[in-house]
């Protein structure tokens, strides 16, 4: 498989401040990657110093085996898609997409022929006459992705580009990126803060945290066999619950994590609290119980269920599911 993109020892600092720390990461041709971490953890620092709009402060940046350190964005076969849709008010949607092919000096057929396509696989063809003010936020990012697509990159690299969609265009938007990925076999970065975003995507997730990769792979390795406390809390919704071993008769100093999904209503189990609020989904139904902890507990229940706010409950749950973690937050295993 070709390596289409490679990290090696990245660091970035803005002055004494360092914001990347040792990044280093291979992407395959054709991977959906996605960047993934809490806000100011360094992962649009990281899209921009791979597209060159910043320079790492060392280490290196290889895309298509050959290095780009001092190679300028546009010469780099990189298109970038921006949580701001950034497209020409002036401009009708063909000529917000065909614009970066009339700057490449490319002829009016292979112009015409790219933005056609384009508006086919994203169905903007009755859009194309229209100026970006008579569209709505998805059809805007739609003609966003548009003009990313034309060019032809060896790496689109995507910064947030659903975050000011409302939730149902974010779902349907999700579905044509994950649609167009495979459509185009395409290799493609990209960041989020939403790890449901992050779940539903990627071939691949890099988690970070404070500017280091706290882990890399695919969805289900994460979710099932997380490193440490952070990964297993960050992936995941409901987010893992956590509570001191010492609750469970382990031992001092040692934090058991269980996933919501995993806590069951069992009158013989460990952990009883008082329901402080429910969350009835229709086909699921959360409940927040209050064990007598800092934070309390979260309960996925499938189906409907009636219980209601105050009612006492007891949990169990199968000791074979949960996560063990030590003091500083890494995974005890076995």
């Amino acid at each position: 498989m070709t390596t289409a993109l490679s990290l090696r020892n990245v660091y970035k600092s803005f002055g004494k401040v360092a914001v990347l720390h040792d990044i280093t990461l291979d992407v395959e041709q054709g991977e959906f990657v996605v960047f993934v971490g809490p806000s100011g953890c360094g992962k649009s620092t990281v899209l921009r110093v791979i597209a060159g709009l910043e320079d790492a402060t060392s280490g290196d940046v290889y895309i298509d085996g050959q290095m780009v350190n001092t190679t300028p964005p546009a010469k780099r076969g990189i298109a970038m898609v921006f949580q701001t849709y950034a497209l020409y008010p002036h401009l009708t949607v063909r000529g917000n997409m065909a614009l970066a092919l009339k700057q490449e000096r490319q002829t009016r057929d292979v112009i015409a022929a790219r933005v056609a396509e384009a508006a086919r696989m994203l169905n903007l063809e009755p859009y194309l006459d229209r100026r970006p003010s008579e569209l709505s936020g998805g059809q805007r990012q739609r003609v966003a992705i548009g003009r990313a697509i034309v060019r032809q990159p060896k790496l689109f690299l995507l910064d947030e580009p659903l975050s000011n969609l409302d939730a149902a265009l974010r779902i349907n938007t999700r579905i044509e990126i994950a649609n167009l990925h495979k459509a185009l076999n395409a290799t493609m970065i990209y960041v989020t803060h939403d790890q449901t975003e992050a779940m539903t995507l990627a071939d691949k997730i890099v988690v970070l945290r404070d500017g280091r990769v706290e882990q890399v792979g695919s969805p289900m390795e994460l979710y099932n066999n997380p490193v440490n406390q952070f990964v297993a809390g960050f992936l995941g919704a409901p987010t893992m619950n956590f509570l001191p071993a010492a609750r469970l008769d382990g031992p001092s100093g040692e934090v058991v994590g269980i996933r919501p999904e995993h806590l069951l209503l069992d009158d013989s189990g460990p952990l009883s609290g008082k329901v402080i609020h429910v969350e009835k989904l229709g086909g699921d139904t959360n409940l927040i119980v209050d064990i007598e902890e800092d934070i309390p507990l979260t309960v996925r229940l499938f189906g409907q269920h009636n219980i209601v706010q105050a009612s006492e409950v007891t949990l169990g749950f199968d000791p074979g599911v949960a996560f063990r973690f030590d003091a500083d937050g890494g995974r005890i295993k076995g």
